[in-house]
């Protein structure tokens, strides 16, 4: 804890500078008086870099703002193409495919280390039992040797840096592993959270939200204490009794029903489906995108309660703050099921934090399917796989507009390298 008030007071001082000093070591300088950290700071995880904005926990991923870490990696986007058993690795500036390499089975996901130093690719093996981790060099852009795992559909970091926390769904569990070895620590089984898949984590690092993809809820798990908090169901109609008692009905019902409370609307009776989460700039709220309701389901982080829904588009998917943490975008797949179409109703939304509204909507040029992926480190450009059309788009953030590159069978997490921050939290690229 001394340390972290400590690298608090280096914060106060240097302000936008934070980045540099924090890595240098910075937190061995003499401390400020309590009462001032008191005062402005976060109490965050013992083991934790220091906030270096309470308004704003995206500052010190803005544009240009990199660590030395990064320093000498190549600038690439790295995509994990699922049915191929491959990675994609493409040149942004030619927007050219520069190399392909094997890794383990069902790639889902790569996710940079919490160091910055190291890309792991998450294959999971879906349906069977040879889950793996394979290690990419960022300064080669080669891979390393597989490490097998089980069940790594996602990975995260835990915000001190000492565990990978591997999301292995099929199990319903959270593991705990070395951040070098990935021998396994320990682990959180969550067994109320059927396909736990993508989290965020809390301002102050001491508890996390994952969703729970097939059973439509969210879970907060308590870091500190290492256990389940609870569980909570989403709907975009969480503020409606009377629609989610008509839902709740039993027997069989149609996808769609007459709504009482509003004539000449429908309610939709399919159960929600959770899928990624980002924490809004001042830490107190999450936004949940849901590929069943077609939007964005906001939750208040302390009180764990749903406050809010946000419609976007058809499959809501991926989300990722804009570089100046004012924006969020959001990646609506194009289609309600699991295993996608071509060429379907996707598009791009743009979400205002401070308004919680809609400001923008980028459909892609004939249809396609737009998933997860991440900003480019200068914020001009949002990178996303298609998942069901095997291409990767590059999206104007300031006109919408897209260009495509053709990759390997089923593209899912990809990951822009290298990204502004001072450390990861995992998935595609969730730093701070």
């Amino acid at each position: 804890m001394q340390k972290n008030l400590v690298a608090l007071a280096v914060v106060l001082a240097l302000g936008a500078g934070v980045t540099a000093a924090w890595m240098a070591g910075a937190q061995t300088a003499a401390p400020a008086p309590l009462a001032v950290v008191q005062e402005v700071g976060v109490a965050t995880m013992e083991g934790m870099p220091p906030v270096a904005d309470r308004t704003n926990l995206y500052r010190e991923v803005g544009a240009g703002n990199f660590s030395p870490a990064v320093a000498q990696a190549l600038e690439r986007v790295y995509v994990p193409n699922r049915s191929d058993n491959t990675v994609s690795v493409i040149d942004p500036v030619t927007l050219k495919v520069v190399s392909t390499f094997k890794v383990g089975v069902h790639p889902q996901h790569v996710v940079p280390s919490w160091d910055l130093k190291t890309l792991w690719v998450a294959n999971n093996a879906e349906g069977r039992t040879d889950g793996s981790l394979t290690p990419i060099d960022p300064k080669t852009a080669r891979p390393g040797k597989s490490i097998a795992v089980d069940d790594p559909y996602n990975m995260y970091w835990s915000p001190d840096g000492r565990y990978a926390i591997v999301v292995a769904e099929a199990y319903k569990r959270l593991d705990f592993r070395d951040v070098v070895t990935m021998e396994l620590k320990f682990s959180i089984p969550t067994p109320r959270c059927a396909g736990i898949n993508h989290a965020d984590f809390s301002i102050d690092g001491k508890f996390a939200l994952f969703t729970c993809e097939f059973n439509g809820s969210v879970t907060k798990i308590d870091l500190v204490n290492r256990q389940v908090i609870g569980n909570i169901a989403l709907s975009q109609y969480f503020d409606r009794p009377d629609a989610l008692a008509l839902i709740a009905k039993p027997g069989k019902k149609p996808a769609k029903m007459p709504d009482p409370g509003q004539p000449g609307n429908e309610i939709c009776t399919t159960p929600g489906m959770p899928q990624d989460v980002r924490v809004s700039p001042d830490g107190k709220t999450f936004f949940i995108a849901d590929m069943m309701a077609d939007g964005v389901h906001v939750v208040d982080g302390e009180s764990f309660k749903q406050i809010g829904f946000i419609a976007t588009g058809v499959g809501a998917h991926g989300l990722y703050p804009s570089r100046d943490g004012k924006g969020l975008y959001v990646a609506n797949r194009g289609g309600n099921k699991i295993r996608g179409s071509r060429l379907g109703k996707g598009s791009v939304s743009v979400i205002d934090f401070a308004t919680r509204s809609v400001t923008g909507t980028w459909p892609i040029p004939g249809g396609g399917s737009p998933d997860m992926g991440n900003v480019s480190a200068d914020g001009k450009y949002l990178w996303l796989s298609g998942r069901y059309d095997h291409v990767v788009y590059r999206i104007d953030t300031s006109s919408g507009a897209v260009d495509q590159v053709k990759v390997g069978r089923e593209p899912h997490g990809l990951t822009v390298w290298p990204q502004p921050g001072r450390y990861s939290l995992g998935h595609t690229g969730n730093l701070r």
